[in-house]
């Protein structure tokens, strides 16, 4: 019987048009440690790879002279995937460690996650290492301002690479990456022109480290930047002082930037909530469930851990696009310096953070003051007032 390939690392790299993405793109590859890498781009034509395109090795596909490959999206980003996957099976390729997808300038990298998650021939050849958004330091604060679909780019983003910040003309450094930390307070931001954008900063990312085989949720779920200080109201809580705070919380919501305007520009934001009882699996289904009926046009992106009460040695990862979810992970084991606790990371659209506050809070056993219980949300999904259709 034929040994099932090890998933597929998927990487998105997104950015306004303008941005960077290729040049970025190009670095990557002519790194020594990028190998067995395939990109997928929309057209040949609209891509400056500058590698010297030895052989036409298939309809769609080319070879870089560095044994990478270069496919075009034919038809359907699903089909691409899967032909990669058909053709890895079939032995025409060899296997891929890695696929970098290069979306166009105008793309909402959403409806990529979402495939990723939502067909199940994909989901378990591929796994979704990261999105890598790129922002120009010319031209980046004025897109931000002027288009949805930056602002998307840079909200779900896993890193954020600063490009063009040293050429003439550039924003100033801060000024950008206060407006960066208004739609993502978490993703780690790289300067490109500084060298900060390398492989090993940008691929890798995901949940499961490949190279120690463990797992880094922490990295995974939050990012490891801090809020930059210039960009801290007086009361908000920094990324030490909220994981002290959450020690001596019981279940409520914490917001590591609270819903002041300049964090809700067009809708968007991001918080967290955290709870330290553990959690039935039924209710972490029905509660998912139901912020996906609810909020699912809502969400962006969710990641969590959860601290299941069945299974209390060995927590659940999840993570969400939209109404898609990607098949739970169960870890071996609590990783070590993980509190045991269930913390969620939402970012969304327009998401109601009431409502899911509250849809939370009722499935983990502390239903608030004149708000509905569980069963009855599960009868009844608008029972908590004040959800927006």
């Amino acid at each position: 019987m034929q040994t099932p390939l090890p998933p597929v690392r998927v990487t998105v790299l997104t950015g306004f048009l303008g941005a960077g993405k290729t040049t970025l793109l190009n670095r990557l590859l002519k790194d020594p440690a990028v190998t067995d890498t395939a990109v997928i781009v929309n057209e040949f034509g609209e891509v400056g790879l500058d590698h010297l395109l030895v052989e036409q090795s298939g309809e769609g596909i080319i070879e870089l002279s560095d044994g990478c490959l270069c496919c075009t999206v034919r038809g359907d980003l699903v089909d691409t995937l899967a032909d990669l996957v058909d053709r890895m099976q079939t032995g025409q390729l060899q296997p891929l460690r890695r696929v970098v997808i290069e979306t166009t300038g105008l793309a909402d990298p959403t409806p990529i996650l979402a495939s990723l998650m939502g067909h199940p021939a994909l989901v378990q050849a591929y796994a979704l290492d990261g999105v890598v958004t790129v922002v120009d330091g010319l031209a980046g604060l004025a897109n931000l301002a002027g288009h949805e679909e930056a602002r998307r780019q840079v909200a779900v983003a896993d890193r954020i690479v600063l490009t063009k910040a040293d050429l003439p003309g550039s924003a100033d450094r801060d000024t950008v990456v206060a407006a960066l930390r208004r739609w993502n307070p978490r993703a780690p931001l790289l300067d490109a022109g500084a060298g900060e954008a390398v492989p090993a900063a940008l691929f890798d990312c995901g949940l499961f480290d490949p190279a120690t085989k463990r797992p880094e949720v922490m990295r995974w779920l939050e990012g490891v930047h801090a809020v930059p200080e210039a960009h801290r109201h007086g009361h908000e809580h920094d990324a030490a002082a909220h994981r002290a705070h959450a020690a001596h919380d019981h279940g409520h919501d914490h917001d590591h930037h609270h819903d002041h305007g300049a964090h809700r520009h067009d809708g968007i934001s991001s918080f967290s909530l955290t709870e330290t009882q553990p959690l039935s699996r039924a209710a972490v289904d029905d509660f998912l469930d139901l912020l996906r009926a609810t909020q699912g046009e809502r969400l962006l992106r969710m990641k969590a851990i959860v601290h299941v009460a069945e299974t209390p040695d060995r927590p659940l990862v999840l993570h969400g696009v939209r109404h898609y979810l990607h098949p739970p992970v169960r870890l071996n084991g609590w990783p070590e310096g993980v509190r045991r606790e269930s913390r969620l990371v939402l970012i969304g659209q327009d998401l109601d953070k009431a409502y899911v506050r509250d849809l939370f809070a009722a499935f983990a056993g502390r239903p608030q003051t004149d708000r509905a219980d569980r069963a009855a949300l599960v009868d009844n999904p608008l029972a908590i007032p004040g959800l927006r259709g």
